[in-house]
């Protein structure tokens, strides 16, 4: 007696297929800023959470957690080990606000937190970022619903900082996931010392499918602009 395979089972074999995950961030568009509104807020003397200790404590354990979350795929361990050594070196950096506002119920804050090394991934390989010894801070920016404070993920920031008129920095920020912040956009930032700066960011919109309530925000690129003032911790 001959076994053979039923309809219903061999539609069930061909069912099943390769699910492909596609991965990655295009850069913002920079030119696409003359198309944006422009969003300009201050970032005042009381919105700096300097010299607590509980901010230190706060930042320590952040970077604690980030590292232990450095353990992706076959190579885990070796990142891992590499990111404990270079943090070893690390000198926190109590967080700074540096600006919030909002965009079409979107909240977008940028802060200044300790620099740490940080994994990209390509799908295949590791790639560890270490902060350079001149590094003064690692820029994050939270985009988020400004009703629920759920991240918004998928679109893409570039970051540009200037000091009396002259940029000093002009990178992207990387799309981010972490143990302690969720997804947000992060880059490592070095500043030439103490002074007033003025930062810019581009908001490209979130490449995703979207749920009738974002039918009809978030279409073009945005801009907003924040100025701080630095000085390296002591």
């Amino acid at each position: 007696m001959s076994l053979k395979p039923s309809a219903s089972a061999g539609r069930v074999l061909a069912a099943l297929g390769a699910v492909v995950l596609l991965s990655g961030c295009a850069a913002a568009d920079k030119h696409a800023a003359s198309a944006s509104t422009e969003t300009t807020s201050s970032a005042s003397m009381a919105a700096m959470k300097m010299g607590a200790g509980s901010s230190m404590s706060a930042t320590s354990t952040a970077t604690t957690s980030a590292m232990a979350g450095m353990q992706m795929g076959a190579g885990g361990a070796s990142a891992s080990a590499s990111a404990d050594s270079a943090t070893s070196a690390i000198k926190p950096v109590p967080t700074q606000v540096l600006g919030t506002t909002t965009w079409e119920g979107m909240k977008i804050t940028a802060e200044a937190r300790t620099d740490v090394p940080f994994v990209v991934y390509n799908g295949t390989h590791e790639h560890l970022i270490k902060p350079s010894k001149s590094s003064s801070f690692h820029l994050m920016v939270m985009l988020s619903d400004a009703q629920t404070g759920v991240p918004i993920p998928y679109a893409t920031v570039w970051s540009t900082i200037k000091k009396a008129g002259q940029v000093v920095f002009d990178e992207r920020q990387w799309p981010m996931i972490s143990r302690y912040m969720g997804p947000h956009y992060g880059n490592d930032v070095t500043l030439p010392g103490a002074g007033n700066y003025e930062l810019s960011l581009l908001v490209s919109p979130p490449v995703s499918a979207r749920h009738i309530e974002y039918a009809d925000v978030w279409l073009k690129p945005h801009r907003v602009n924040f100025k701080f003032p630095w000085s390296p911790p002591a």
